[in-house]
């Protein structure tokens, strides 16, 4: 699940921002936001909320099988990620500035 994940890298991203003068925090907290709320969306376990989505949906009689969110989930999580990964890039890496 993402957000013990989250609320354990938490402390190391803080450490990090805090240890080195050329690692600035801003990068560092939007990867971990990112990457926890992007990356959960891959799997019916990866975050809670479709855990709640498919329990809801199965009380109405629709069933969501693990492989069925995956064969869905993973490529839309992929892509995002990616997207995600590009404006970090774009915003952080590629002006060669970190703020």
């Amino acid at each position: 699940d993402n957000i013990p994940f989250t609320q354990a890298m938490i402390p190391i991203v803080i450490k990090l921002g805090e240890s080195d003068d050329t690692l600035p925090m801003m990068p560092l907290v939007w990867a971990l936001a990112l990457g926890a709320c992007l990356g959960g969306n891959g799997t019916l376990i990866g975050a809670s909320a479709n855990l709640v989505c498919a329990a809801s949906a199965q009380q109405k009689g629709y069933i969501i099988t693990f492989n069925q969110f995956f064969r869905t989930g993973f490529p839309i999580m992929i892509a995002t990620t990616v997207a995600a990964t590009l404006y970090l890039w774009a915003f952080y890496v590629w002006p060669l500035q970190w703020y």
